[in-house]
């Protein structure tokens, strides 16, 4: 199983690259786009931010790279944002594989209620796809994230944080995507790194 990671300028690559030797797999760290089309999977992850990492991928050429790969691919936060259309975050055009835009946390969720960023453990509701496998509705995961991309037709999960219920996990075609990190959340997040890596013998 050839498991690509894409190397980019954003944060986070290591969590994930320790993640997937904890369930087995040994992947590749890459930015070259002959091997990650090669890949039997892609997973994109990150923590950043939008217009300067958009910068990146337009003038390296990983956007439309990544846009193109046909295997199962994983977003994972940043990586989840900027595969739609568009973000808040510096007004910056995204990837487009999703139509959904990406939005900043109302300002009234900061009002004594909630903190902006979200940063910790949430619950996810309405699971979807196999991506979730084993998993029941509630279980926690970890985010880090002040933009979220509304609940729309592509969402296969859905979190709620300061009164805002959102897409916490997106499907599209061979592009799933993640806005918590599974990384970080313990067995479940193993369960889900898992479970992609599956898909890709389907």
């Amino acid at each position: 199983m050839n498991v690509a990671v894409v190397r980019y300028n954003a944060g986070n690559i290591c969590s994930v690259i320790n993640a997937l030797r904890r369930i087995g797999v040994e992947p590749l760290v890459t930015d070259d786009a002959a091997t990650l089309a090669a890949a039997d999977c892609v997973i994109f992850p990150g923590q950043g931010e939008a217009a300067n990492t958009m910068a990146y991928l337009r003038e390296s050429g990983l956007g439309e790279v990544i846009r193109g790969l046909k295997q199962p691919v994983l977003g994972i936060c940043i990586g989840q944002q900027l595969l739609c259309a568009h973000s808040e975050e510096g007004d910056t055009p995204c990837l487009g594989v999703f139509e959904s835009p990406v939005l900043r946390f109302p300002a009234t969720c900061a009002e004594g209620r909630v903190k902006i960023p979200q940063i910790g453990w949430n619950t996810i509701e309405n699971l979807r796809t196999p991506l979730f496998d084993g998993l029941k509705e509630g279980d926690f995961v970890y985010f880090v994230h002040s933009f979220y991309v509304p609940d729309c037709a592509a969402a296969i999960a859905r979190t709620t944080y300061g009164g805002v219920t959102y897409a916490s996990a997106l499907r599209r075609g061979n592009f799933y995507t993640t806005q918590f990190h599974p990384e970080k959340s313990g067995d479940v997040g193993l369960r889900i790194l898992h479970n992609f890596i599956h898909l890709c013998h389907d």
